[in-house]
């Protein structure tokens, strides 16, 4: 996939915290050969990131010899709570760092993403018609049939009809899928989070849409990274 310059200069934020019940130490695990975390340093400056900074609680990370134009911020505890969502951590760091322009937030969780999902992203915010622009993939449409009960009555969560609709005719639909989130750095500190009714959307297939939450997910975005062909990305 071509990757081309991106329109402003903008920063790579990265959340990494020490915690993590599913797969103990994973931020900091190898992975095909480096640690899971280097992975979204590297795609962030291969999209051509002018600054990355990582926010993180880890000593081994905070104390690492890292590249030109990445940064370390060392998270308050009360930010690397199981709790904690990720708004206040990327608020701390814009805040902390006084970061200005367009901000990409990369987890380290996503290893398969490659630059042009970033480059995707940052060209669809800078049309200026989205406040935020997130990846997302292709879910199962069946969805469409589900609802929820209120007062023991069935509520559609999309239109009645897709409740008795085969699903081969139900329209496609798509769910986050955690790999890239574009934003406005002045626009995220004054919404003070991410909810918006203007968001945008990067699709990413199924094959990079992998999320790391325990050690099969590991072991199984370890396998397609070791069989990429040298060089090529997915």
């Amino acid at each position: 996939m071509p990757v081309t310059p991106p329109p402003t200069p903008w920063t790579a934020v990265i959340p990494l915290r020490g915690g993590s019940k599913g797969l103990p130490g994973k931020n900091t695990r190898l992975l095909a050969g480096k640690p899971l975390y280097r992975h979204a340093v590297d795609i962030a400056l291969a999209a051509g990131a002018s600054r990355v900074i990582i926010s993180t609680d880890i000593t081994e990370v905070l104390t690492a010899g890292l590249p030109s134009g990445v940064t370390t911020l060392h998270r308050p505890t009360a930010l690397c709570g199981d709790t904690v969502s990720m708004a206040p951590v990327l608020l701390h760091a814009l805040q902390t760092e006084k970061v200005r322009g367009a901000v990409v937030l990369l987890q380290a969780t996503s290893p398969l993403r490659v630059p042009a999902d970033v480059q995707a992203a940052l060209r669809s915010l800078a049309s200026g018609e989205f406040d935020l622009v997130m990846s997302v993939t292709e879910a199962d449409r069946s969805v469409l049939k589900w609802g929820q009960i209120e007062d023991g009555r069935f509520v559609p969560l999309s239109r009645p009809e897709h409740c008795f609709a085969n699903r081969q005719s139900l329209p496609a639909v798509y769910k986050p899928n955690g790999a890239v989130y574009a934003m406005q750095a002045h626009w995220f500190v004054s919404n003070q989070g991410f909810v918006t009714q203007r968001m945008g959307s990067v699709v990413m297939p199924p094959e990079r849409s992998h999320d790391i939450d325990n050690l099969s997910d590991f072991e199984r975005c370890e396998a397609l990274l070791n069989a990429l062909p040298a060089g090529n990305p997915l």
